[in-house]
């Protein structure tokens, strides 16, 4: 049974930082993309961050560009995503996803494996 199961989440003021992991068991990744997805009260779910597992290349939304980083360790199976300098606007569920055949890293109809959800609050 493959499993995501994602921790670091929380209330930050604005201008702070959090780290968000996702653990994933029961599978090993090798060609498969990682990505990080949101989804705020009343909107879409939305792509933020994507990571090829085996090339470390990266994707991301370009509000969040220069202030989170995605990163993965291969030897513990886990997915990062640092956020620093957040606004309310980056409050959110953040999910973490992982897919096999990902033709489009931005549609999270590709992603075979999600978590359950992290709420990452910013207070203004």
């Amino acid at each position: 049974q493959v499993q995501l199961v994602e921790s670091g989440g929380g209330l930050v003021q604005s201008g702070g930082s959090l780290r968000l992991s996702c653990t994933a068991s029961g599978v090993s990744f090798s060609d498969d993309i990682l990505a990080w997805f949101r989804q705020a009260p009343g909107k879409e779910r939305e792509f933020v961050a994507a990571i090829s597992w085996s090339e470390d290349l990266t994707n991301y939304l370009d509000s969040v560009k220069g202030r989170f980083t995605i990163s993965r360790d291969t030897a513990k199976n886990t997915l990062y995503l640092q956020m620093n300098s957040l606004t309310p606007e980056d409050s959110a569920v953040y999910f973490c996803a992982a897919g096999e055949t990902v033709f489009d890293v931005f549609q999270r109809r590709y992603y075979r494996y999600w978590g359950q959800g992290n709420q990452v609050t910013v207070a203004s």
